[in-house]
């Protein structure tokens, strides 16, 4: 009796105690004047703040001559993208100012929960920078105080990750509390041994007690995260962090204010020498000449400049648009990605490509890449596929093509990957910098399919080649037993 009664008495803290753990948040009337802390929100700001980071490392010294003289000058991007420097140029900036819009939206969102009436129009002054290069609230911060800002922002970050692991370990304690009581009542209903009921007694309070710890870890980490910070306080970091990766973007590529807007894709056909050889020589500005005073507090609405607040960064989303000449604009990036590395797994092994997966490859196949196959296997079908010189010849072939195309198929799914996390809210993962114009999102579609239907004829020869040998080596075989069996046996 004593122990059904404890037992209720656990399910009684279950019910009441652990739910508090995830909430933590006080209630707003015991806060009184004290400014609403962020809650479980602080697990989304803490994504935004990753992206940012991430950003900002995109644009460090060492990033930046990588883009400069490694990602746009790429084979496969200048075969079948562009070999045009400004116009890469313009496509990797524009997705770093998308990436930065993507930031505004959920930012401005939670700029409306805050106190501070300039967080809460955080979309406006944005806008207004973006266009004119006013920061009338100066957010936008020197190189040193970014510095100082990024090292505070990456512990929120690990902390907050750290929190978000503690939690998910403490709903795991929960639920294996609670069929441990579920297994406690039907043994105890079946009248079990009372050794049984023992044992179970002990796994529970050994439960118990692990949920306490955990709930004080919990607490501990807590602090140190984005949960307990308020609104205004977790909004300006990520107000100054945006300001001041969008002032560093406008310094690497040399954007004016007002130019950008006008002619998006006009820009310079290499980066500022100021960024690319010493960014940080001048630590107190990121962009070149004075800012324009604040005007007054009703500036926002009698402001009737040609650019909205958004102006800035429409113009760039249209730059991100594919052409339709490309994969991107017929919705086969993607497709075409998992198709060549499917082609290139088959070309390292082809004597291990049965006939299910050449039909299960030339399904994947559209209709404009079985027709072009079709008319270059007519030009190549008939010829014997047993020489080992002409082989040896569409191995190389497949090889040279393979180096320059497989690399922008690796880069589509790894940035798909990316983004699918990102739409998952899931933001907390370590990115890479791989661009868009990496991959074959940007790439002509002829030239693509083209390059994708040599491989499929050399792949066809390669396989008709092994097998031939394959065959040949088992009638070898064949033949040199028969022959080991007529050899006559004597004795002496």
């Amino acid at each position: 009796m004593a122990l059904e009664t404890w037992v209720i008495k656990v399910k009684t803290a279950l019910s009441h105690g652990f739910d508090a753990v995830k909430s933590g948040a006080p209630h707003p009337k015991l806060l009184g004047g004290k400014k609403r802390s962020v809650g479980v929100l602080a697990f989304e700001i803490a994504g935004l703040m990753s992206r940012l980071l991430h950003l900002w490392q995109s644009l460090s010294d060492k990033n930046v001559v990588r883009l400069r003289n490694e990602s746009i000058s790429l084979e496969g991007v200048h075969k079948i993208v562009s070999n045009d420097e400004a116009f890469l140029l313009g496509l990797a900036c524009a997705e770093m100012v998308e990436s930065l819009r993507y930031a505004a939206r959920a930012i401005g969102v939670l700029g409306k929960r805050c106190e501070d009436p300039n967080l809460q129009d955080f979309e406006w002054f944005l806008g207004e920078f973006a266009n004119t290069g006013r920061d009338s609230n100066h957010w936008s911060l020197s190189y040193k105080d970014m510095e100082i800002l990024t090292k505070k922002m990456d512990r929120y970050v690990t902390a907050t990750t750290t929190l978000h692991r503690e939690i998910e370990e403490l709903s795991v304690l929960e639920s294996s509390l609670r069929k441990t009581l579920q297994l406690h009542e039907q043994q105890h209903d079946s009248s079990s041994l009372s050794l049984s009921l023992s044992l179970k007694e002990q796994k529970i309070i050994e439960l118990q007690q692990k949920i306490t710890l955990q709930k004080q870890e919990i607490k501990c980490v807590r602090e140190k995260s984005l949960w307990n910070r308020s609104f205004d306080s977790a909004t300006l970091t990520l107000a100054r962090c945006i300001f001041t990766n969008l002032a560093r973007i406008k310094l690497v590529f040399g954007l004016g204010n007002r130019y950008i807007i006008a002619n998006p894709s006009s820009l310079p056909r290499s980066l500022s020498a100021s960024a690319t050889v010493h960014p940080t020589e001048n630590p107190n500005h990121f962009i070149s000449g004075p800012l324009r005073s604040p005007k007054q507090e009703d500036h926002r609405k009698n402001d009737t400049d040609d650019s909205s607040a958004n102006a800035f960064f429409e113009s760039y989303s249209k730059l991100l648009k594919p052409p339709p000449t490309t994969l991107g604009a017929a919705a086969l990036a993607l497709h075409y990605a998992n198709l060549i590395i499917v082609m290139e797994k088959m070309i390292k092994s082809p004597q291990l490509v049965g006939a299910d997966a050449r039909d299960d490859l030339y399904a994947m196949l559209p209709s404009s890449v079985r027709s072009a196959l079709r008319a270059r296997l007519r030009g190549v079908g008939l010829c014997r596929a047993g020489d080992p010189a002409l082989a040896s010849e569409w191995r190389d072939a497949l090889t040279r093509i393979l180096g320059w195309l497989a690399p922008l198929a690796h880069n589509m799914i790894k940035w798909q990957s990316e983004r699918s996390i990102e739409q998952q809210n899931t933001d907390l993962v370590q990115r890479t910098n791989v661009y868009l114009l990496q991959t074959l999102y940007f790439a002509n579609t002829e030239k693509a399919e083209a390059a994708i239907t040599e491989l499929l004829v050399g792949l066809n020869y390669i396989w008709r080649f092994e097998r031939e040998m394959t065959a040949k080596a088992l009638f070898d075989c064949t033949n040199l037993g028969g022959l080991i069996n007529n050899i006559p046996i004597t004795y002496s």
